[in-house]
């Protein structure tokens, strides 16, 4: 039966079938491997993982066939069953193998890292191609993985020599391979329409879930889905009911809201008079709370950052609102929950928004994104530049100051010493400034400029990558305390997300949880908040410690003034939305699909509970409000 097949006109796009399955089937059995030790297995999610991963493996390659039919389907008889036009159909077969057997090793290494299949950040790999392709060099032997990709695909095409040449056995007249091409586009198309990423949710496991599902497929996926429509994929509920929830959670003492039932602006003014204070905002690349010693860390990778603590307001309970540099870099400039699909940073309609840097700047302030890589990474560059702040980076950074570089950018060391050299500019003009400074040492390979610190950079260890941003910042602030304005200015240190986000469950939330500081030993009287708080709550407790009078349209809570019992957090992926407020974890999902949990804050695993109405509602009304805000124009300055 199975030689008949591949003795068909059409049979080479059965045998792209036969190869998408087998090869995907085999990276699935070795990523259930490497991830066993965080597998719930049962019998039936076992079978679940193969039966399911094979229905995504078909739909995969009925779109990898589209090419191979369309070849079968118009190649004249007389043409494709000649014996030199074995060439062509062996060339074809080689490059389908090829990007089949490069995926899968691209899969098994995305898998290392990150713990789930292709998604937003394997898109974002593609299309900045300079970073990403110069990272990998660094990071991997890469003729070798070359030569052994090409090894391994002709002996692919060896082994389906002789299926590939039956084809060119049987003779096939154009009407009837045009009744055979017309019904096989019938299965893209159903797959196109009907198929989801969300088939594959069949456990509360979420390794299990990401192993039935398939790396190309949830490429795609995500490729696809940049934004994705709120009011038609998740539960919504009347508009001015949400504004009214938002407006009671967020009222504070000094807020003094308008009358617009579908706003949360707001009049904050304080009795005291404004603080002239600068501020230094730095952003950390993936510095996961649990790489603290103050979190329970052995391995003394964050000396300085520990030693600081005791000297800072350390927020105990910080967690981000997401597992992108870019959601990360939304919540500290826009303080918004974050929206399915992608970062607002990302997005095409994100200028002349509501962000930190555009109320400082009304105040006078001099304000600058100082970033040690290239800015058109990640959109960064027109996002700010867009949105108040000047955009600085490695371009503007004079060589004298780099010590050592990567694909990411310069060493961290440098970047510090450029934003000295930027507030020693604002000081002597005798202006206020506010400089928010991204890190990207901590990032693969994880090299650094040698005899630093006691890892070698040639070890390329996320433990030498943590340690030496650590290195870096000291240096940093230890240069500071001979400035003029360092008794003046705030240092807010804070991680963009945790180094890794997968967990056994969904939105685990120990893999949010990071750290966040504010150090000036003039200004700042130490103490250890306590109380949960989220990332978009940074902005308007910097502001809130600055006395700042503004009208206000941020969804985050000045936590100095927030009402004991409102805190809440907001952790997410590209589509699940979670809401944490008083133990408990609402998770919105696409087909309007709404699950209530306990959280276990250490180990990160959830556990169903009934959902609480109150609750529910809540959540919907932070994140349809957030999304609102935003499609609507809310979130955009008034000129």
């Amino acid at each position: 039966m199975l030689k008949k097949i591949f003795h068909h006109r059409f049979g080479p796009v059965a045998l792209v079938a036969v190869l998408v399955c087998s090869i995907s089937c085999i990276t699935r059995l070795i990523l259930l491997i490497k991830s066993w030790s965080s597998l719930e297995l049962n019998p039936l999610s076992f079978i679940g993982i193969f039966l399911i991963g094979f229905f995504y493996d078909l739909v995969v390659s009925s779109f990898f066939a589209i090419p191979v039919a369309l070849y079968c389907w118009l190649m004249k008889d007389s043409i494709y069953r000649k014996r030199w036009h074995r060439i062509p159909l062996f060339l074809l077969f080689f490059l389908i193998s090829f990007i089949l057997l490069l995926n899968a090793g691209a899969e098994i290494t995305f898998w290392d890292e990150f713990s789930v299949r292709f998604n937003f950040i394997a898109v974002d790999y593609l299309i900045y191609t300079t970073e990403v392709l110069g990272n990998i060099w660094e990071s991997y032997n890469i003729p070798l993985i070359g030569a052994g990709v090409v090894l391994a695909t002709i002996a692919v095409v060896f082994l389906i020599r002789k299926k590939i040449i039956a084809s060119q056995l049987v003779s096939m007249r154009f009407a009837k391979r045009s009744i055979f091409f017309g019904l096989f586009l019938l299965v893209p198309a159903a797959a196109y329409f009907l198929v989801n990423n969300r088939f594959k949710n069949i456990s509360s496991n979420n390794y299990v879930n990401e192993l039935g599902g398939n790396g190309i497929y949830e490429f795609g996926t995500a490729y696809w889905n940049n934004e994705i429509d709120y009011n038609r994929f998740y539960a919504t509920q009347n508009d001015t009911a949400n504004f009214k929830i938002l407006k009671a959670m967020l009222q504070a003492p000094n807020a003094t809201f308008t009358n617009d039932p579908l706003s949360i602006e707001r009049v904050i003014k304080n009795d005291s008079p404004e603080h002239k204070w600068n501020i230094v905002l730095v952003s950390v690349e993936s510095l996961s709370g649990d790489y603290l010693k103050y979190f329970g860390n052995k391995q003394n990778i964050t000396p300085f950052l520990d030693s600081l603590i005791p000297h800072s307001l350390f927020f105990e309970n910080f967690y981000a609102s997401g597992t992108r540099t870019v959601r990360g870099l939304e919540a500290l400039s826009l303080a918004i929950p974050p929206t399915p699909g992608q970062s607002i940073v990302r997005r095409p309609d994100n200028a002349d928004m509501f962000t930190m840097g555009n109320v400082l700047k009304t105040k006078g302030y001099d304000v600058n994104y100082i970033y040690g890589g290239n800015a058109f990474f990640d959109n960064m560059g027109k996002y700010f530049g867009a949105n108040g702040y000047t955009v600085l980076d490695k371009r503007d950074i004079p060589e004298k100051m780099v010590h050592h570089t990567t694909a990411w950018g310069i060493d961290d060391e440098g970047a510090f010493e450029y934003t000295l050299e930027q507030c020693d500019k604002s000081f002597a003009a005798g202006k206020l400034f506010f400089n928010h400074i991204m890190t990207v040492s901590n990032h693969r390979p994880y090299t650094y400029p040698d005899g630093r610190i006691d890892i070698p950079s040639s070890t390329q260890s996320i433990e030498g990558g943590v340690k030496y941003t650590d290195y870096a910042i000291n240096k940093f602030l230890k240069d500071a305390q001979h400035k003029p304005w360092f008794n003046n200015t705030l240092f807010v240190i804070v991680a963009d997300h945790c180094s890794k986000s997968a967990g056994k469950t969904d939105l685990p939330v120990n893999r949010y949880h990071i750290p966040c500081l504010i150090y000036s030993p003039a200004l700042v009287t130490p103490a250890i908040e306590k109380r949960l708080t989220s990332q978009i709550d940074l902005v308007p407790t910097v502001l809130g410690m600055l006395k700042l009078n503004y009208t206000s349209r941020f969804l985050g809570y000045d936590i100095s003034m927030t009402k004991p019992g409102n805190e809440r957090i907001f952790i997410s992926t590209y589509q699940d939305m979670g809401y944490i407020r008083d133990g408990k974890l609402i998770i919105l999902s696409p087909q309007k699909k709404i699950t209530s949990f306990s959280p276990d804050f250490i180990s990160g695993t959830n556990s169903k509970i009934p959902p609480e109405k109150a609750l529910t509602d809540e959540a919907i009304a932070w994140y349809q409000g957030a999304n609102f805000l935003y499609k609507s124009g809310g979130y955009k300055i008034i000129k």
